[in-house]
């Protein structure tokens, strides 16, 4: 099955004042791209021309089956403070289900059994904690924009770092919700309004739609050493900033891995300044 990268650079450039990306980064880059096209198949990223420039200047191109550049098309309203991940909601416009979404921060160790999944499997469903998913009465709303009646407010969220969606129907319907909120939205904050469109919106358009989601995993698995098939350093970005140690033994670790499994990148990496330090 053909998977979906995404980088839409404009979040970090907003934030940073010009587009990086970190090292570890880079590594879970290279590692999920790869992973994926020696186990379950090929893998697109879908960028703007920011993002391929800095690809292209450090040899990572071949990572991919494809690149596109599908996110300059994403329009100037979008403020990428609030809505960071709305690059992942128009790389997915962009293609047709059935498809894997996969961020590139995720690693898929093995293969996956694409037949005995449902119209939607996601990594793992979350409890609704109301910080972070809070109720209707939370969104600052465009006057005369309405929430579609049939949405479940209590039905769980779910984690977006890796799903499978076949059904395009599905597709259709929760990116056309997602981005009507999105373009609605009249003030909001860093976290909730994001979760809310990719996340929630998921997990309540499914609902409505009367489809199934299955999951491929749980956070008690993922956060414990017996989760083998899936490795996710989201949790562990900002500890690896704080802690250099850390940092260093983790890149070290994800070099050596790639040297192993995939020496023919050997000589891309080389090329990559920010990874000269493991190498």
């Amino acid at each position: 099955m053909e998977a979906i990268h995404s980088t839409w650079t404009k979040p970090r450039i907003y934030s940073a004042g010009g587009f990086f990306i970190e090292d570890f980064d880079i590594l879970t880059t290279i590692l999920s791209a790869l992973k994926w096209r020696e186990k379950n198949g090929t893998i697109k990223m879908i960028t703007d021309s920011t993002g391929l420039e800095f690809y292209e200047s450090r040899g990572m191109c071949g990572l991919w089956d494809s690149i596109e550049t599908t996110l300059d098309e994403i329009p100037d309203s979008v403020n990428p403070e609030i809505f960071w991940a709305a690059g992942k909601l128009y790389a997915l416009k962009s293609q047709n289900a059935p498809a894997a979404v996969l961020d590139t921060d995720f690693i898929v160790w093995d293969r996956i059994a694409f037949d005995s999944l449902g119209d939607l499997t996601v990594i793992h469903k979350e409890e609704i904690n109301n910080d972070v998913y809070p109720d209707i009465h939370h969104f600052k709303m465009k006057y005369g924009y309405i929430f579609h009646p049939d949405l479940d407010w209590r039905e769980k969220p779910s984690n977006c770092a890796f799903y499978v969606i076949k059904n395009n129907a599905l597709k259709e319907d929760y990116i056309n919700e997602a981005l009507q909120f999105i373009d609605n939205t009249a003030s909001g904050d860093t976290l909730t309004y994001m979760v809310f469109a990719e996340q929630r919106l998921l997990s309540m358009t499914a609902k409505r739609m009367g489809i199934e989601i299955k999951e491929f995993s749980n956070l008690e698995r993922l956060f414990n050493d017996g989760e083998k098939y899936f490795t996710h350093t989201w949790g562990m970005k900002q500890q690896m900033r704080d802690m250099p140690e850390l940092r260093y033994d983790f890149c070290k670790r994800c070099a050596e891995r790639i040297k192993k499994d995939f020496p023919f990148f050997i000589e891309n990496m080389e090329r990559i300044e920010e990874l000269r330090d493991y190498l």
